[in-house]
Parts: structure tokens; C-alpha cells; sequence
């Protein structure tokens, strides 16, 4: 039996409640994302996916943030998803991450499309976890469609068939799927869909229950999400009130049977 704890954040650059990106200095970024570290320092998360995080672009100061992330919340092992790739004068890269705990054994990233700017995707990784292999997937959706969104997930769930056939067998329970699902709520919308789609594999159980996590400071929708499979027991959701990004990040505990 293990017992992890998962938080899923959208740091929206490292940029804090800065409406417009660029805006903020390198030193306000690098101190917002001291913050964020201090917050996974009280936390004490295994594992953290992390969405909108830059490797080095002009907009978000220039340097690595998720490396910068690492070494002052004192993580073991990263990994970066990267969605948007953009050379000369505007240089962007940036996309998803994780940050873990435990050694990461596998990773891969799909990106949905093929614009330098303003791409959605998700990272899929296996962490070695007391000898036995966990899947997670992090996933960041469309912002402003329906549409787009559900198709989307159909790319997900088609990569995620291939991936069962070829590697389930290795899995301890099928992929914890967490991130921003930029929908409103749990209605006929991406959560939904994909909540039905999973069952499939095996009962997924969406976290949290109730709550809102976006915008920050007077949260009104709720749209950031995990999906635990069956296996993962004796479960334990909050969203972290906190206002350093646009969005509240979900803390879940649980245990892997």
C-alpha cells in the first residue's frame, strides 16, 4: 500500500494575478515562483503537474522555471511537456511539467496542434513508486471551445488505447489524469465526457467533489480537475486557497491498493 499526495496547479507563467503577460520583471517572477515553492514546501506533495510553466521565454524572463521550481521546493525528478516553441526576438517554450518525488521512468508529450503560440497538449509519465509503476497524465485543454475540447479528448483517449495495448500491463492502475480542463464544471462539457469515456478501463472518480478554482481571488468556475481510477482508496481533496496564479491549485491525497 502507498500513499501519495497529487497537486495539479496552473501558474499561468509564473506571472500571479498580472493580467497581461510580459508585464512582470524577472525578479517579481522569480520571487512569485519562490512563493509557489514555499506553498509545495508546506504541501509536501509526491507529485506535482504543473500547467503554463515557461523553459525559457522572453515574456516569462528568460530562464527555466521549472528547474528554478525544483531546486527551491527540493524535488527529486522533473520533466517538461512542452506545447509552444517559438525562436528569435519573441523567443516562447513553454507548456506542462512535473515535478516528482519519485523516480520518472517514462515520459512522452502530445501536443494538440501545431501553433507557436497559445497550444494546448498533455505529458504522460510513469513514476517508479516502491517498485511498481504509475501512470499520470497531465493535461491542459482548450480555453474557449467546446468543440475543441472534445476533440481533444478524442486524441487522449485514442493515444491512451494505444498505450494500454501496448504498456498496461505494467500499470498498477490505469492513468491518473489530472490538470486545467478550461470548462464550466462537470456539466456537458470535457470533464463529462471524459469521465464517461474511462469507464472503459475501470470506475474513475472525479476530485474535488464541490469547489471552484478559477479566477483566484473570488473563485466562480470550477476547472481544474482529477480523475482517480479505481485502486486509489481512502481519498482525501481540497482546493489550496491562495492567490499566487489565476488559478487555485486541487490538492489529492490517496492511497494506491
Amino acid at each position: 500500500m502507498v500513499r501519495l499526495r497529487l497537486v495539479t496547479f496552473n501558474i499561468a507563467h509564473g506571472r500571479g494575478l498580472t493580467p497581461i503577460q510580459g508585464l512582470t520583471s524577472q525578479r517579481k517572477l522569480q520571487l512569485n515562483l519562490r512563493k509557489i515553492a514555499a506553498l509545495l514546501d508546506k504541501l509536501k506533495p509526491d507529485v506535482v503537474a504543473l500547467q503554463e510553466i515557461d523553459e525559457c521565454s522572453r515574456w516569462a524572463g528568460n530562464f527555466d522555471h521549472l528547474d528554478y521550481l525544483r531546486v527551491h521546493a527540493n524535488f527529486s525528478h522533473t520533466v517538461f511537456g512542452i506545447n509552444n516553441r517559438r525562436a528569435g526576438l519573441i523567443n516562447l517554450c513553454y507548456g506542462n511539467a512535473i515535478l516528482a518525488q519519485h523516480a520518472i521512468r517514462a515520459s512522452e508529450t502530445v501536443v494538440f496542434g501545431t501553433r507557436t503560440v497559445g497550444e494546448k497538449g498533455f505529458l504522460y509519465v510513469e513514476l517508479e513508486v516502491g517498485g511498481r509503476c504509475i501512470p499520470f497524465v497531465n493535461l491542459h485543454l482548450h480555453f474557449g471551445s467546446r468543440a475543441q475540447r472534445l476533440r481533444q479528448l478524442e486524441r487522449l483517449l485514442t493515444w491512451l488505447r494505444e498505450k494500454h495495448r501496448l504498456h498496461g500491463k505494467r500499470w498498477v492502475v490505469p492513468p491518473i489524469i489530472c490538470g486545467d480542463f478550461n470548462n464550466p464544471g462537470t456539466g456537458d462539457d470535457a470533464t463529462a465526457s471524459l469521465l464517461s469515456h474511462l469507464a472503459d478501463y475501470c470506475d474513475y472518480v472525479l476530485h474535488p467533489v464541490s469547489g471552484r478554482t478559477f479566477p483566484s481571488p473570488l473563485p466562480s468556475r470550477a476547472l481544474d480537475f482529477v480523475f482517480l481510477p479505481a485502486g486509489c482508496r481512502k481519498v482525501r481533496s481540497e482546493i489550496v486557497k491562495t492567490m499566487l496564479s489565476d488559478h487555485r491549485p486541487v490538492l489529492v491525497e490517496f492511497e494506491v491498493d
